[in-house]
């Protein structure tokens, strides 16, 4: 695995001036932050149940279980402020689909970075402390073609289950995205270790379940993935199903 390029006191510097320019952006914005902040929760605690789940926790089916559950109740939760998307490629294809402003974009994904990484340092120099951790060692195309798959699964499921003017204002929205990723995490986590996140990406890494020189096979398959499920659910939805959902706070509508 290589080595992290600078030192976890440093590292630990750089995220705490992160988190105190996230409060002091807070204040001068008037609450505009809250949807930045409402990612930066979500993606931790997605992160942290990874990590805690996949280190030191046995062998079975808790972690693709916990996972998604994790993603699903965070869905619920902050799904009405920010859209909930804890993940760099699924604000991509809502982005391509018209439901995020273009300006949140960066902002949504270094919350959502900071997020991962805090909860991986957490993860790893806390609670798995002193545990032992083998890389995994993916081969190239199998792992290549598991995260494009399953990342485009679950833009898809998202952009159709929240987006979608025939599936505006459901309840099961959250269920259906925490189960899609259940479902990739147990069908093809021992192929590429489940990520279907460019942050998860980043939080496996810092954790070291991941080397960092796989990095780029998340971050290629995962945002193709999003691109092309944005324009496959473009292509396939009737014009109707693909205007504004006509609703003061659509789960994926960003609030102004």
């Amino acid at each position: 695995m290589l080595a992290v390029p600078f030192p976890f006191a440093d590292r630990t510097k750089v995220l705490l001036l992160m988190c105190l320019a996230f409060v002091r952006l807070y204040r001068l914005t008037d609450g505009v932050m809250n949807k930045y902040i409402a990612e930066f929760i979500g993606t931790f605690f997605l992160v942290l149940t990874i990590g805690c789940t996949g280190i030191g926790a046995g062998a079975g089916v808790i972690a693709p279980l916990a996972i998604g559950a994790a993603l699903m109740v965070m869905v619920f939760a902050g799904g009405h402020i920010s859209g909930a998307h804890y993940n760099p490629a699924v604000t991509l294809g809502v982005l391509i689909r018209g439901k995020v402003n273009a300006p949140d974009v960066v902002p949504y994904w270094v919350a959502q970075l900071a997020g991962a990484a805090v909860a991986a340092l957490i993860v790893s120099k806390i609670f798995r402390a002193g545990v032992a951790v083998t890389p995994i060692a993916p081969q190239i195309g199998p792992a290549l073609l598991a995260e494009f798959l399953f990342t485009f699964a679950l833009v898809y499921v998202v952009l159709n289950a929240a987006t979608a003017e025939g599936t505006s204002g459901n309840s099961f929205y959250g269920l259906a995205i925490g189960m899609t990723v259940m479902t990739g995490a147990f069908a093809v986590g021992d192929i590429s270790g489940g990520a279907f996140n460019p942050a998860v990406a980043l939080g496996i890494c810092i954790l070291g379940i991941s080397s960092w020189a796989n990095i780029w096979i998340y971050l290629l398959a995962d945002f193709a993935a999003a691109v092309l499920a944005a324009i496959v659910f473009q292509l396939i939805n009737q014009p109707m199903q693909t205007t504004p959902i006509a609703t003061d706070e659509p789960p994926y509508e960003t609030p102004d």
